[in-house]
């Protein structure tokens, strides 16, 4: 089985799964080029128009992208059926693959055995309203839990004012459920005046789209998310 890049990220500073929907589209492989050794992931919202309301990216282009860097690609299905659609992301070059727990058990069952059968990292997507606790029953088979910060497949949103609250309680109850090693991805208005608050509440990992394709020297913006540091429990 092949072992998952993403098991290989550090754990000691925050991490940038930088989106590509927030990059120059008729120019992907430049953008990708610009971030190469700095992204520490690339992240791929896939969204069917039904699940969420825009339609974005699609195996034949991750397939594509996937031969112009090494950097591990994040694949997050914001689609009613992703047990239909996941192996040919993962055919295509997905290192980790997040699902959303709203569309249930046996939707989520299907999908997880083929992400654990192709020895690929998995991940749960919630959206706003989602408790939290609706996670628990699948925290043995993921490494990941991403959490919206504002409402699914809308950009330009300002960060949901509970937000930061869910992420204090999601780490609570990883903790408390013996599974303090997943980590917490924070997606949604990845401002500088939010990276800090995202970052004390406990999140491990940030999903950058702006804040880094709307700079003229992205790895500034790398550099400094980098640099930010957790909440220190003296």
């Amino acid at each position: 089985m092949t072992r998952s890049p993403w098991t290989e990220l550090p754990r000691d500073r925050l991490l940038a799964d930088v989106s590509l929907w927030s990059a120059d589209l008729a120019n992907l492989e430049r953008e990708i080029a610009r971030l190469e050794g700095l992204a520490d992931l690339l992240h791929f919202d896939v969204s069917d128009a039904h699940f969420a309301p825009s339609l974005l990216f699609f195996p034949d282009l991750v397939r594509r992208l996937r031969v112009l860097t090494e950097t591990p690609f994040h694949v997050h299905l914001m689609v009613d059926s992703p047990a239909a659609v996941v192996e040919e992301f993962l055919a295509a070059g997905a290192d980790l693959v997040s699902l959303h727990v709203e569309l249930g058990q046996i939707e989520l069952e299907s999908a997880l055995r083929i992400l654990q059968t192709a020895g690929k990292a998995a991940g749960l997507a919630l959206r706003l309203e989602t408790p939290i606790n609706s996670v628990v029953p699948f925290l043995d088979r993921i490494e990941t839990i991403l959490l919206l910060g504002t409402p699914m497949g809308i950009k330009g949103c300002d960060l949901d004012p509970g937000a930061c609250d869910r992420i204090r309680t999601l780490k609570r109850a990883l903790v408390k459920h013996g599974h303090a090693q997943v980590r917490i991805i924070a997606d949604g208005a990845i401002r500088p005046h939010t990276v800090p608050l995202l970052r004390q509440a406990g999140a491990d990992v940030v999903v950058p789209g702006s804040l880094v394709f709307g700079k003229e020297h992205p790895a500034n913006a790398l550099r400094w998310l980098r640099s930010v540091q957790p909440l220190v429990v003296g």
